[in-house]
């Protein structure tokens, strides 16, 4: 294994019907910044960041949007690691973000939250 090699970060692509209201959904109601909309109009893609988290949408071929969690039950599309948690449960109440439970601390030694985007996408915060 080479010392010289480093992994720095991950941006997942979710695929979504509508690349500009997701963004603007993540912008507006988990506090995400908006990097753009892409080649075309309307844009196919976007991304969005909220400190290092970056994901992007891609918008999809067709009507139907597959989630993790319809083709395997309890799937989530990200698990994401914040610090302050608490606060964060708290930010996304404010913000009208449905939070099925408050942070939660699991049996592996994280306390978590979980969401479900526009478009049906579970993203779980954990610290």
């Amino acid at each position: 294994m080479s010392s010289e090699v480093e992994f720095n970060w991950i941006a997942p692509q979710f695929v979504v019907p509508d690349v500009r209201r997701t963004a603007e959904w993540y912008r507006d109601n988990l506090g995400f910044e908006i990097h753009g909309y892409f080649f075309e109009e309307p844009p196919v893609y976007a991304i969005v960041s909220r400190g290092g988290v970056c994901i992007h949408f891609g918008r999809t071929d067709s009507a139907t949007v597959h989630t993790n969690e319809s083709i395997r039950r309890g799937s989530m599309e990200a698990w994401v690691r914040v610090t302050g948690i608490q606060a964060l449960y708290e930010e996304f109440i404010s913000r009208g973000v449905e939070v099925p439970y408050p942070p939660t601390e699991r049996i592996y030694d994280r306390t978590e939250i979980e969401i479900t985007d526009c478009d049906g996408h579970k993203l779980v915060f954990g610290e």
